[in-house]
């Protein structure tokens, strides 16, 4: 009987565009202000992407342009989690330590706050526009596209 081997990079087509966003605001600010300028409509999923089994979790948007075929995502790609620490009996108070832990979303690219994913099949994106547009945000201090190609861990890249 002949085996057949079937490798996941024949299905690896990158159709999306891959932007990162440094940014220090909360996503839901972030989400207002690229509507505005990008003229979206962006809305906070009923579900976020859970990593590692529950560890962390990261905010979700999505909109879904039916007219133009496009899909607009954009994922937090920054978790900090407080966990309870080491706790000594023998202090004089009792007092729990908490650790903040961090988690990304995409571990290679750990400055990055947010990546906004644009995905179509059909027609070709303006990249140049929409980084002008995204950059033309005041409190956005840089946003560039990413080669999903170059990335261990793009398959955190897949939400549905």
């Amino acid at each position: 009987m002949a085996t057949h081997k079937l490798f996941v990079d024949d299905f690896d087509d990158a159709s999306y565009l891959l932007f990162a966003i440094h940014c220090r605001l909360e996503d839901y600010r972030l989400v207002y202000y690229l509507n505005k300028v990008l003229d979206l409509q962006m809305r906070r999923c009923s579900y976020d992407v859970d990593f590692e089994y529950l560890k962390a979790s990261f905010p979700l948007y999505e909109w879904e342009n039916v007219q133009h075929d496009v899909k607009w995502t954009l994922v937090g790609n920054i978790c900090k989690k407080e966990e309870d620490g080491i706790f000594s009996s023998g202090t004089l108070f009792n007092t729990t330590i908490k650790n903040i832990k961090t988690f990304q979303l995409i571990p290679e690219m750990q400055q990055v706050d947010y990546f906004l994913k644009v995905e179509n099949d059909h027609h070709p994106i303006q990249q140049r526009l929409i980084l002008d547009k995204i950059n033309s945000i005041p409190q956005v201090a840089a946003a560039y596209e990413v080669d999903a190609c170059d990335l261990k861990s793009r398959e955190n890249l897949i939400f549905s």
